[in-house]
């Protein structure tokens, strides 16, 4: 397992997550052994940013001054194409069941995912 974290909680436009090479499990947080099996043979992949919103709450009120500027903004949880949940921010008029796509945003000082509403063709 590689300790090399190019994702976007190190500033590259990117949403990592783990596959058990013995269960097959995929885990979104980092852990250094299979949250369902034990197994530590984990295999580090890059996830397509697509999804569908599971839970959305919109935030009214700022938490911290830095957040201040954003108010209101959504954080959404999405459950990924790729079988793992995430929360993250989101489009303001995302509802439950909405296809999305994530892209990647400055928010309080950080790089962050972003989901909007996927573009239906």
């Amino acid at each position: 397992m590689s300790n090399a974290r190019a994702d976007w909680t190190t500033g590259h436009e990117a949403i990592l997550y783990q596959a058990c090479a013995a269960c097959g499990n995929v885990q979104y947080f980092r852990r250094g052994f299979c949250a369902a099996c034990g197994g530590s043979d984990l295999v580090e992949r890059r996830a397509s940013g697509e999804g569908r919103v599971y839970a959305t709450s919109l935030v009214s009120r700022a938490a911290t001054p830095e957040t201040r500027a954003h108010v209101p903004y959504n954080i959404v949880l999405v459950d990924t194409a790729e079988g793992f949940r995430m929360m993250a921010h989101g489009n303001n008029n995302l509802a439950i069941g909405d296809q999305v796509k994530a892209r990647f945003t400055q928010f309080a000082g950080g790089l962050v995912p972003y989901f909007e509403r996927a573009k239906r063709d």
